[in-house]
């Protein structure tokens, strides 16, 4: 069990080998930061570190392990988990990827991060984003690149691309991570991992960024961490706007529960006419016959985006640097500038009728589910991950050319509409390519149906095991 610490043990054997007094909090904190010292050098994942804060709370823990029954610590008490870099944590700097960062401590913590600290986690560090987040690879120009640790040469995804390159380094157990267009789901697909996109509303947050669109949660090694981890971050929240309803119950009890007979729709093409790489065909087409064996039936299905959509979600997520307070947008990468510069120039009735496009969309694409399909079936990417640094470069390119970068498209097409439409959909890491990078694929289920989706991800899991992978980081 030590080694695996440093490794994949997941949360739950990890907390549940704490509360047995197999490990201390104190040996799996120093295990976890010995592992970041031993990858960090070569991944670039954590830009910052609390070691002597996350200590004391790990002596704390340790001391509450002692003296109090087990069944009276939190689930997941003693474990570590590191925070992106684009979420407040109360005393902790946050810098968003960014020069332009205002600096001094947060004065307060997101709810999520609160939500974390009540389950009993230690927090521990930071994790590298793009700045502000709204590309699909960890590369800014304060911190650097993030790399794969399957191929340093590769990226680790976006925008959660730290959380998934220092997780799949088995430096953690799981990852702090938020999506809003993608960004748990692609470096989950870049990097190995599991990537849980919940429901609009599911967990609760002060302010709902992107119309909701953009939510919170974490990387992980399996399905059961994520569920778990999902039982004590959700809500409902009586102060929140919009909530999801209440699950029937815990989440973590869907996993292994059978999922019934299931319409399975498996995307052939993806919308754009942007192709698929050939491993990323494979991928879908392999776990579409695993699920055909498993009893599901099988549809091939389009999926089309309006030309409507891609510019109104364009201007609700520039919009959405309004959330950031402080801020010397003079000192800003130039992609982001350029994003400001466009949400200044959109007027409230022009953004109002690009949320009413989204919504329409949004009624459309959810009426497929329980109607044509049950869950749809997809790569989560249409390409490998590209190269390290090519993803900014493209972008700061596409600035000075006015293009836009080809190859964000590309990893995001398949995730984006889901943030829009609110569903939960979540990213398995079921093939390989001969070359050892892991591809995932992509299940998303309908609106609130998280329990649905867990549950055939957990089938899914059992018959594509990839439990015994290792990066050769």
């Amino acid at each position: 069990m030590a080694d695996e610490t440093t490794f994949q043990a997941t949360a739950l054997r990890v907390a549940a080998a704490i509360r047995s007094k197999e490990l201390s909090p104190v040996e799996v904190l120093d295990a976890c930061l010995a592992r970041v010292d031993a990858v960090n050098g070569s991944v670039n994942a954590v830009v910052w570190r609390n070691d002597e804060e996350a200590r004391a709370a790990a002596r704390a823990a340790a001391d509450a392990v002692v003296h109090a029954d087990p069944g009276e610590l939190p689930p997941f008490h003693g474990v570590p988990i590191p925070i992106k870099d684009l979420t407040p944590v109360a005393g902790w700097p946050v810098t968003y990827g960014s020069w332009a960062a205002p600096g001094g401590p947060s004065e307060e913590s997101a709810l999520v991060v609160e939500a974390f600290r009540r389950a009993g986690f230690v927090l521990t560090a930071r994790t590298n984003t793009p700045e502000f987040g709204p590309i699909t690879a960890a590369e800014n120009d304060r911190y650097g690149i993030t790399r794969n640790p399957w191929d340093l040469d590769r990226t680790a995804g976006g925008s959660s691309g730290g959380a998934a390159a220092i997780t799949a380094a088995g430096a953690f157990s799981v990852a702090h991570g938020n999506d809003g267009g993608g960004s748990i789901r692609i470096p989950a697909s870049c990097c190995g991992l599991v990537g849980l996109k919940v429901s609009r509303g599911r967990i609760p947050s002060r302010t709902l960024p992107w119309e909701g669109g953009a939510v919170e949660g974490v990387l992980t090694h399996d399905v059961a961490d994520s569920a778990a981890i999902l039982d004590v971050t959700c809500g409902p929240d009586r102060g929140q706007w919009y909530n999801a309803p209440a699950p029937e119950r815990p989440f973590l009890s869907e996993v292994g529960t059978d999922p019934g007979r299931l319409r399975i729709g498996l995307l052939d093409e993806p919308p754009l006419r942007l192709g698929y790489d050939p491993e990323c065909a494979t991928a879908a087409r392999e776990a579409a016959a695993v699920l055909e064996k498993l009893g599901h039936r099988v549809e091939h299905v389009t999926y089309t985006i309006p030309d409507e959509f891609l510019d109104a979600f364009l201007k609700v997520v520039n919009s959405g640097l309004a959330d950031y307070d402080n801020v010397d947008w003079d000192r800003a990468e130039p992609h982001i500038r350029a994003n400001m510069a466009a949400a200044r120039s959109v007027d409230s009735l022009d953004y109002v009728r690009s949320v009413f496009a989204l919504q329409r969309f949004s009624r459309q694409l959810v009426g497929r589910w329980g109607s044509e399909f049950d869950v749809l079936l997809t790569p989560t990417m249409t390409i490998e991950p590209p190269r390290a640094g090519e993803i900014l470069a493209a972008v700061h390119g596409g600035v000075a050319t006015g293009a836009p970068a080809l190859q964000v498209f590309q990893m995001a097409v398949l995730t984006s509409g889901f943030n829009v439409s609110g569903q939960p959909a979540i990213s398995l890491p079921t093939h390989v390519t001969p070359a050892g990078l892991p591809v995932g694929v992509q299940l998303v289920a309908g609106p609130w149906e998280e329990a649905v989706l867990l549950r055939l991800a957990s089938q899914l899991e059992a018959a594509l095991p990839w439990a015994d992978r290792r990066p050769p980081l």
